[in-house]
C-alpha cells in the first residue's frame, strides 16, 4: 500500500488488481476501484463477499495483499461497533489517536458537530446506542479526513435512530466535502446517501452506477424505486412490480 498525498489532484482511493486470499480462497480477486475527491460511494454485496475486507485494506488494517492500493494520507474509519474505551470520558475517546497531548478543543468541536456537545464529560456507558455511534463518528471526523470509511455504522441502531443517523452523515458529508465509502447491506440507505453505488460479487466490483437523484432523496419517487429494483436484482432479490405496473 502507498499513501497518496492530499489534494484535489489525487484520488482518495485508487486500487488496481487487488487480491486478498484467505487460504486457497480469494475474497478479493483482481479488484479495481477509483473514488474521486468529495464523492459519496456506497458498497453493497452479499455477506462474505469481501466488502469489509476491502474497507479494512483501505484503512491500512490489513496488508496481506497483492496488487496496488493508493489511499489518501488523511483517512478515518467508523465501524459497526462504536469501540469506545469505557475508562475514558467521551471527549478523550474522540481525541484518542491524535498526535501529541489530548486536544480537548478539537474533540469538543467534533462532538458539537454531531450533536453531542452536551455529553463531552460523561462516561461511554451512559450513552445510548445512537449517541455512542455519533461519538464514534466524531472520533473519525476529528482527524479531518479526506477519506471517511464507514463499515455498516448504523446496522445495530433501531429504525428511527438509524434514519436520524443517516441524515446526520449526509449533512456532515456535504459540509466536510470529503470522500466517503459506506459499506452497507441496506439498499435504501445506499440510495438515500450515495451519489454512486457499487455491488461486489466474485471478489470484484460487478456493478457500478451513479445515483442521479435530487437531494434530499424521496424514497417513493419513481427514479428511486427503479434504482432500488435494479440493485435488489443485482443482489439476487427479485421483487414483484407494483400493481399499477402489472396492469399495463
Amino acid at each position: 500500500m502507498t499513501a497518496a498525498s492530499p489534494g484535489a489532484a489525487n484520488r482518495p482511493v485508487s486500487v488496481r488488481g487487488l487480491t486478498r486470499r484467505f487460504g486457497d480462497r480469494a475474497i478479493l480477486d483482481g479488484l479495481d476501484l477509483d473514488i474521486e475527491p468529495g464523492q459519496f460511494v456506497a458498497l453493497l454485496g452479499a455477506s462474505g463477499c469481501g466488502k469489509s475486507t476491502l474497507l479494512r485494506i483501505l484503512a491500512d488494517l490489513d496488508r496481506a495483499i497483492e496488487g496496488t492500493v493508493q489511499v489518501a494520507q488523511r483517512r478515518a474509519v467508523a465501524f459497526q461497533a462504536p469501540r469506545l474505551m469505557p475508562w475514558k470520558k467521551v471527549w478523550r475517546n474522540v481525541a484518542l489517536g491524535l498526535p501529541g497531548r489530548p486536544d480537548r478543543r478539537r474533540a469538543v468541536a467534533a462532538l458539537e458537530e454531531v450533536g453531542l456537545g452536551h455529553r463531552t464529560e460523561v462516561w461511554p456507558k451512559t450513552l445510548s446506542g445512537g449517541e455512542a455511534q455519533r461519538a464514534s463518528l466524531a472520533r473519525a471526523l476529528v482527524r479531518e479526513p479526506d477519506l471517511l470509511l464507514l463499515d455498516e455504522p448504523f446496522s445495530a441502531l433501531d429504525a428511527l435512530t438509524r434514519l436520524k443517523a443517516q441524515t446526520l452523515v449526509g449533512e456532515l458529508w456535504q459540509r466536510r466535502d470529503c470522500a466517503v465509502l459506506l459499506v452497507t447491506h441496506d439498499v435504501d440507505e445506499a440510495l438515500t446517501l450515495a451519489d454512486r453505488v457499487l455491488v461486489m460479487n466474485n471478489g470484484r466490483i460487478g456493478y457500478d452506477a451513479p445515483v442521479e437523484l435530487d437531494r434530499p432523496r424521496d424514497r417513493g419517487e419513481p427514479g428511486f424505486l427503479s434504482l432500488r429494483t435494479e440493485l435488489l436484482a443485482r443482489l439476487g432479490v427479485h421483487t414483484a412490480p407494483p400493481e399499477n405496473e402489472e396492469r399495463r
